[in-house]
């Protein structure tokens, strides 16, 4: 990135802009801590079909850490442009100050990266034969684009489809929305020869879910939160709520009209909570309250910036007996009752 378009570019996104560029990842986390979820999950690397974890869920916790630091300064004198600022240029210094912090504010735990587990899980279970890049995974880099650093985008693109086919990669179940997005429409605009079969993993386990027998271990109300680029970029909308139905033990709920390709937005996504973090946090308080009104006890959703974002909009509203689940969890779970 050209130092005339950082100074065009909100210094949150040039912070995760910068990551991607020299980490291949959102955080500019180190490669060994990519793949740590996996660990003993014992999935191949070279196989036809892949597992795609993408960066939300592997650094959940991170990005948690990294927002409360951006709201709490944004709310300061400083701001939080003033802040990313300073933080980018600590990186540059070998200084991880999100990463500081997480440590300080946070201990990992045994829900750390849940979602990503349990998907594998799920896949398994449902006899499905996959593997997984694990380090080698390339970031899908969505966000260079969605910055509008197209060029940069580009690059990484190409970078991005010769690693997927130097491990002899056909097909993908990417987990993320943004990261699926980005591997099914977005790249394959940018590489000629892309020859990737790309599907969401509650595509792939709706066509392979009719003989299982699922129930949820209570009897208990569920609301789904459609993700944006799930529900509107790419159409997953029915396929999650036919999952749910399929569920003994839960009935499945719906606001009166913010559902489907109408459902309001959580506030995140797209490095929009990074530059607009005050703005960020009333939508995800407002996304909740509209959830919670349902009567629903779980909200399920798909998308690791959505479980962030309505966590903090439940927090917002001093709610707790309401609680946030990706699918994949909620499957897991039916699945071992």
């Amino acid at each position: 990135m050209s130092k005339k378009t950082k100074d065009f570019v909100p210094q949150g996104l040039v912070y995760i802009a910068d990551n991607i560029i020299s980490k291949k990842n959102i955080l500019g986390a180190p490669i060994e801590k990519k793949a740590k979820w996996a660990k003993g999950i014992d999935l191949p690397k070279t196989k036809e079909t892949i597992f795609f974890a993408g960066c939300g869920y592997q650094y959940s916790s991170s990005l948690e850490s990294m927002m409360s630091l951006i709201r709490k300064t944004d709310k300061s004198i400083i701001g939080s442009d003033f802040a990313m600022s300073v933080v980018s240029f600590q990186k540059k210094l070998g200084i991880n100050t999100a990463e500081i912090y997480r440590k300080i504010s946070t201990k990992e735990n045994e829900a750390e990266a849940r979602p990503l587990k349990d998907a594998v899980k799920v896949l398994k279970l449902l006899g499905l034969e996959f593997g997984y890049l694990a380090e080698d995974e390339p970031c899908c880099g969505g966000l260079l684009y969605y910055s509008g650093l197209r060029k940069d985008f580009a690059q990484n693109a190409q970078e991005t489809y010769k690693i997927l086919k130097s491990f002899g990669v056909n097909r993908i179940i990417s987990i993320v929305p943004s990261c699926t997005y980005a591997l099914r429409t977005l790249i394959p605009s940018c590489v000629q020869e892309y020859d990737i079969e790309v599907k969401h993993f509650s595509q792939v386990v709706l066509e392979n879910i009719k003989s299982k027998t699922m129930r949820f271990p209570d009897e208990v109300k569920v609301v789904y939160h459609d993700p944006c680029q799930l529900g509107r970029y790419l159409g997953i909308i029915d396929e999650p709520r036919k999952i749910l139905k399929a569920i003994k033990g839960i009935e499945l709920v719906e606001p009166e009209w913010t559902a489907g390709e109408w459902a309001t937005c959580c506030g995140g996504g797209g490095g929009f909570e990074v530059v607009f973090p005050e703005l960020s946090e009333m939508l995800a308080k407002n996304r909740a309250e509209e959830l919670v009104k349902t009567g629903a006890k779980i909200i399920v959703t798909q998308c690791p910036g959505c479980i962030m974002q309505l966590k903090d909009g439940l927090k917002a509203l001093k709610v707790d007996n309401v609680e946030v689940f990706d699918l994949a969890e909620v499957i897991a779970k039916a699945m071992e009752a």
